[in-house]
C-alpha cells in the first residue's frame, strides 16, 4: 500500500462522511447520582466531611454542569451524607440552575464578596462546623489560598484520592461513548492517509482532521500532524513541515463525543519504507503488542510500561529513558480528559481493574531520522483487555487489522 498513489482528496473524503452523533446516548441523571453515591461512600471511608468541586472535568463527571474555568468561583459542595450544593456569582444563577440536571440548592456570592467564605458558611450551614475538606485538584490555586484563610477550623486535602478513584473505573455507557468517538477518530486517520500527496502541508492536514471530525459528529481535540524528521519528537515541533517521498509520518489525533475522548495514532511511510523505516516500524508494533498482553487484572499499571518498554531495550534502545529509544511514560488513562488516571509508568502499583481504559503507546524515538509511534486505547473487561480500535497489521499496510 503505498499511500496517498490512486487516493483521494480532502473534498471527496468529506463528502462521503456522515455523522454518527447519532448513536450517542448521554449520560443519565441516575448514572450522575450514582457517581456521587460513590464518591460519599470513599470519602466516609477516608474521614472526608465534604468535596469541593471547583469549575473543572470533575465538576462535568459528578454534575454534568460544564463551564470555562474563569477568576469567578463557580462550581458544587458535596458532603460525605446529603444533598449537593452548587456554588455560583449572583448574575450567574439562572445559568447555573439552567444547567443543573438535579438538585436545588443554589448558594451565590455577589461581586464584592470573598466567594471563599462562602464556601465556608455553605459547609457550617451543612452541619459541618470542621473537618477534612478535600478540594478538587483542578482547583486554582488563588481559591486554595482562599479556603485556607477563611476555614481555619478545616483541614484541607486533595480529592484526588476519590475523583480518581470514581473516574478511572468507567461505566457501559462511558464505553459506549468512547466506542463512538474512537470509530470516527480511526475513519478520519484512514481518511487522512488517503490524502496524503507530496507537496502537502502539515497544517493543511490538520484542517482536514477537524472538518473530518466535525462533519462524522465528533469536537475536534488534538491533532497533532508531524512529517519526516519531526516525527522523532514526542510532541512535535513549533513549526510546519512538507511532506516529502520517503517521509515518516505521524498523525496523533481525538475528538470528544457527549464529553469521551478519542485519542489514537498512527505512523506510516509516505512511499516505499527503507529497511531502517521497516525495522523500527516493525519494533515498536510488537512493543505495543506487549505492553497489551500485560495488562492483565490485578496486575499493576507499571506493567504495561514493562512489557513494552522491555521490549524495545531488548533490541538495543535506551536503556530506561534514554535515547535513541522510549523516552516517556508507555500509556495514560483517558476518559473526560486525553490525560487522566492511571498512567502505565514505572511506580504505579494501582492494580489494573475491569473498566479502567487506557493508551498503549510505546514511542521509539531517533532524533535526527525519525519515530514511530503507535496508540491504540484498552477497555479493561473481565476477560482481559480488549482494543477500542483494530491495531496495525504492518508498515506495508498499516491499516489492516491487527494480529
Amino acid at each position: 500500500m503505498v499511500l496517498g498513489v490512486g487516493g483521494s482528496n480532502f473534498e471527496a473524503e468529506l463528502a462521503r462522511m456522515t455523522s454518527r452523533a447519532g448513536q450517542a446516548v448521554p449520560i443519565t441523571v441516575a448514572e450522575y447520582q450514582a457517581r456521587i453515591a460513590r464518591a460519599q461512600t470513599l470519602m466516609r471511608a477516608q474521614g472526608i466531611d465534604a468535596l469541593y468541586l471547583d469549575t473543572s472535568t470533575n465538576l462535568r463527571y459528578f454534575t454534568g454542569i460544564e463551564l470555562r474555568l474563569t477568576e469567578r468561583l463557580h462550581g458544587a459542595i458535596i458532603p460525605a451524607q446529603g444533598d449537593i450544593t452548587y456554588l455560583s456569582p449572583v448574575f450567574e444563577e439562572p445559568k447555573t440552575r439552567e444547567l443543573m440536571r438535579f438538585g436545588t440548592d443554589v448558594q451565590c456570592w455577589e461581586e464584592d464578596e470573598d466567594p471563599t467564605a462562602l464556601v465556608i458558611e455553605t459547609l457550617r450551614g451543612k452541619g459541618i462546623e470542621a473537618g477534612t475538606v478535600a478540594v478538587d485538584p483542578a482547583t486554582p490555586f488563588f481559591t486554595v489560598d482562599g479556603l485556607r484563610k477563611a476555614g481555619n477550623r478545616y483541614s484541607f486535602a486533595s480529592a484526588s484520592s476519590v475523583t480518581a478513584a470514581c473516574r478511572q473505573v468507567k461505566s457501559p455507557a462511558e464505553v459506549a461513548l468512547m466506542q463512538i468517538a474512537m470509530d470516527i477518530t480511526m475513519e478520519v486517520q484512514r481518511a487522512t492517509a488517503r490524502c496524503m500527496r507530496a507537496g502537502m502541508s502539515t497544517t493543511e492536514v490538520q484542517g482536514f482532521i477537524d472538518a473530518a471530525h466535525r462533519k462524522l459528529g465528533g469536537v475536534p481535540a488534538s491533532r497533532a500532524v508531524q512529517f519526516g524528521e519531526a516525527t522523532a519528537y514526542p510532541h512535535g515541533v513549533p513549526y510546519a513541515q512538507t511532506l516529502a517521498d520517503g517521509d515518516m509520518v505521524l498523525v496523533d489525533i481525538g475528538c470528544f463525543v457527549e464529553g469521551y475522548r478519542s485519542d489514537i495514532t498512527r505512523t506510516y511511510v509516505f512511499g516505499e519504507p527503507t529497511p531502517r523505516q521497516r525495522e523500527i516500524w516493525d519494533l515498536e508494533l510488537r512493543a505495543q503488542w506487549a505492553g497489551f498482553h500485560a495488562a492483565r487484572l490485578g496486575a499493576p499499571c507499571e506493567a504495561v510500561d514493562a512489557g513494552a518498554r522491555g521490549e524495545i531495550v531488548a533490541a538495543g534502545f535506551g536503556p530506561g529513558y534514554k535515547v535513541p529509544g522510549l523516552p516517556h511514560r508507555t500509556g495514560h488513562g483517558i476518559g473526560m480528559d486525553v490525560h487522566e488516571e492511571s498512567f502505565m509508568v514505572k511506580g504505579n502499583k494501582t492494580p489494573i481493574a475491569a473498566g479502567m481504559c487506557f493508551s498503549v503507546e510505546p514511542m521509539i524515538c531517533i532524533y535526527g531520522e525519525f519515530g514511530v509511534r503507535l496508540e491504540d486505547i484498552v477497555t479493561m473487561t473481565e476477560a482481559g483487555p480488549r482494543w477500542f480500535t483494530a491495531p496495525c497489521h504492518s508498515v506495508d499496510d498499516p491499516f489492516a487489522v491487527g494480529a
